[in-house]
């Protein structure tokens, strides 16, 4: 089967490849997440994080932000004794950190996918024709500024604008399967009868 190249290099990477990445996604729990693991991911790999996913979803109790919010210096101690996920203190206290800004994004918007939603890039505003060398090319875009300069602004940690677009392609905002991998056409598909929020 034809896929992105990066899909292709590792089992758990065709897997993620394959059902999640670029799906469109609303749930809030699962847009929190990604953005506190992409914040985790900078400097790593992310088939490191990917591999780690379970243990940090145990860790900070699935990723539901009105739980992380509570956590405390207790907590963050013992997030650092944890070696099943990546223990650094500034990541970790970030995290803790955004579950707040989360509920205040809840608060104003209504939900974390109406937030992140209102990012999405209008079709011109994107490539005409997809290929791994013009993905290789865009690791930000007007959008993922945007966004990370949003967020920093309401005070989110760890999420610049490379990480704003690694965000927007895995949560489907945008669609960057190239053109012959066989997940384009059946996500296009799926963002075409998605409900934004």
């Amino acid at each position: 089967m034809d896929r992105c190249p990066w899909g292709n290099s590792d089992e758990q990477y065709r897997a993620y490849h394959d059902k999640e990445w670029g799906w469109p996604v609303d749930n809030d729990i699962r847009l929190f997440e990604k953005a506190c693991l992409e914040g985790f991911q900078s400097g790593l790999s992310w088939l490191t994080i990917l591999r780690k996913r379970e243990a940090f979803r145990a860790a900070f109790a699935g990723f539901d932000f009105v739980q992380v919010a509570k956590f405390d210096d207790g907590d963050v101690e013992e997030l650092l004794q944890n070696a099943s996920i990546v223990r650094h203190k500034g990541k970790i206290e970030a995290t803790i950190n955004n579950a707040k800004i989360a509920l205040e994004l809840v608060d104003e918007f209504g939900s974390l996918a109406k937030y992140f939603w209102q990012f999405e890039p209008k079709p011109s505003e994107r490539p005409s024709e997809l290929t791994w060398e013009v993905l290789k090319s865009m690791a930000k875009t007007e959008q993922s500024i945007n966004l990370a300069k949003d967020l920093k602004k309401r005070g989110w940690k760890f999420f610049g604008p490379t990480t704003a677009y690694a965000f927007m392609q895995a949560m489907g905002l945008v669609n960057d399967h190239v053109e012959n991998c066989f997940c384009r056409a059946d996500i296009e598909v799926a963002r075409d009868e998605f409900k934004r929020p």
